[in-house]
């Protein structure tokens, strides 16, 4: 449920979000144009999957010359948003990414996920791997102009979106 409290904050939400920072519950919050979005810890569904494409992608992002990611913040300070995962181009170590060769995302609920695609294509994000556990549905896309277009196979790593779908082990 999405909710919105105008500036000024409330003491209690700024004791919440303080909180939240303290005990590390912050790493998936995003930005959007300066509106801060919280978001949950993931269902255990959800870090099983990325442990397995971690596993299944990050070699395949090596032998590519992709340096593979867990989440990481891609786009400005006020304006970011939080993969649960890529691949990036090689170089510099850096707090804010401006793109990515490649974005995961696994699909939960209350997920913003399709909301954040006109954002990673004005990023030059090349492709976006989305992962649905309910559903055990894979979806690879490739940036075509100012949109994104489904692909059956990446070109940027060796795998496919069936092949990526029968390597998981849907629990």
């Amino acid at each position: 449920m999405p909710t919105v409290i105008l500036d000024p904050l409330p003491v209690e939400i700024d004791e919440l979000l303080y909180r939240r920072k303290q005990l590390g519950l912050d790493h998936a919050d995003e930005m959007w144009d300066g509106v801060l979005h919280v978001n949950p810890s993931p269902h255990g569904r959800h870090g099983r999957v990325l442990q397995q494409l971690a596993e299944i992608v990050g070699p395949l992002a090596h032998a590519a010359g992709f340096i593979p990611i867990a989440d990481f913040n891609l786009g400005t300070e006020g304006n970011y948003r939080v993969p649960d995962g890529g691949i990036l181009h090689l170089g510099p170590d850096q707090l804010y990414y401006p793109t990515a060769a490649l974005v995961v995302e696994i699909i939960s609920p209350y997920d913003e996920t399709f909301a954040k695609l006109p954002f990673y294509a004005a990023h030059d994000v090349e492709e976006i791997l989305i992962v649905d556990p309910k559903k055990h549905e894979v979806q690879w896309l490739a940036l075509r102009g100012d949109h994104y277009e489904p692909i059956e196979r990446s070109g940027l790593i060796e795998l496919g979106r069936a092949e990526l779908a029968e390597r998981i082990a849907w629990s």
